[in-house]
């Protein structure tokens, strides 16, 4: 029996790739004779990278960009011919921000990484974007590669209240030539009921009395840059950096469909005969760009079931049928939350190996 293997990350604990292996792992150890693709997934957030460097190769160069609080912070960027993958979170991720000064952290590192793939020679650029621990509406990207506006535009959402007047004109004379893509995970408007703010800046630590003035604040931005850009799908992303990329010329494409294509997935899912995908929470936000919604939707048109291994389900058997799921199962209800979190590639290799129990044709 073929089984593809192809989860996302199980945020905090777990890599994609690490996650692969040990569903791998307990897989063989109940069904040795099947045949394992491991095939680790990422929709543009913490992990893009990795997963695209574990595919495709290439070649990875290391640079110091300007953390969220303007320190600096180590980061990649993958080069491979000439395009370059880099990640937003890995210069301005929830993991660096944390949830106490969500106001006043910025995206200026994620230009850094931007401006640095130019100055290698790609002439595309791949944005990551997903993870953020920033609301800034890409202001401090925009600022990294040149623009000017008459407030500042590198210390966090709250200074853009006063701002009335962009000029871009710098920061795409510094991109001239390349072509940039934003990987988006979620299709957010920038603004709005529905926008990066009121949608993800709770996770961020922005309460919800402070949420209308972070949103006004990407209104003005809006106005400023663009309004008509600040509605499009995926302007949201990522805190706004959608918007930033947008407004400079970016294409949007979901992450997951970008990753998928560059490691073949359609046609491996074809050769499979079981696809498994996962994730730390499978709930039915997992349908707003997510990695498992994306891989059963492949597996689908392969016409080959898909299951999901997750550290939580939180979705009834409808819900999961509407994900495309055949079947999920519970890490937390296998083993129980504490030795999910304490030896989380162990207890996920054990649920692996209960589930092949009834998947494998030699189980």
């Amino acid at each position: 029996m073929r089984v593809l293997i192809a989860p996302d990350k199980f945020a905090g604990t777990l890599t994609a790739v690490e996650a692969s292996r040990a569903i791998a792992e307990g897989w063989g150890r109940r069904a040795p004779l099947d045949d394992l693709d491991l095939a680790p997934m990422a929709d543009g957030g913490p992990g893009f990278v990795d997963v695209l460097h574990a595919t495709l190769g290439g070649e990875l160069a290391a640079v110091t960009v300007a953390g969220p609080f303007g320190e600096p912070t180590p980061a990649t960027v993958l080069l491979v011919g000439e395009t370059a993958y880099v990640e937003s979170a890995q210069a301005c991720g929830l993991e660096l921000t944390g949830t106490d000064r969500p106001e006043t952290a910025g995206s200026r590192g994620v230009g850094d990484l931007v401006g640095a793939a130019v100055d290698a020679g790609a002439t595309t650029v791949v944005v990551g974007l997903g993870g953020s621990g920033t609301t800034d509406g890409g202001a401090g990207l925009l600022a990294a590669l040149g623009a000017v506006g008459d407030a500042d535009l590198g210390s966090g959402p709250m200074p853009l209240a006063g701002l009335t007047t962009v000029d871009l004109a710098p920061a795409r004379e510094r991109l001239r030539g390349v072509a940039l893509v934003a990987a988006t995970d979620v299709d957010n408007p920038l603004t709005g009921l529905f926008g990066a703010a009121k949608t993800y800046g709770p996770q961020k630590g922005l309460t919800d009395d402070r949420l209308p003035a972070v949103d006004a604040a990407l209104e003005a931005l809006a106005e400023a840059v663009g309004r008509r850009i600040s509605l499009e799908p995926g302007a949201g992303a990522a805190g706004g950096l959608g918007f930033a990329l947008l407004a400079l010329g970016a294409a949007r494409e979901p992450g997951v469909g970008l990753v998928a294509e560059a490691v073949g997935l359609a046609e491996r899912a074809r050769r499979a005969d079981l696809v498994i995908t996962g994730e730390g929470s499978f709930d039915f936000s997992s349908r707003s760009g997510k990695v498992p919604y994306g891989v059963a939707a492949v597996a689908g048109e392969a016409l080959r079931p898909c299951i999901a291994l997750a550290g939580e389900v939180l979705v009834g058997a409808r819900e999961m049928r509407a994900l495309g799921m055949e079947s999920a199962y519970s890490l937390v209800e296998l083993v129980g939350r504490e030795r999910a979190f304490a030896d989380p590639a162990a207890a996920l290799a054990d649920l692996a190996e209960r589930v092949a129990r009834t998947w494998s044709r030699g189980g």
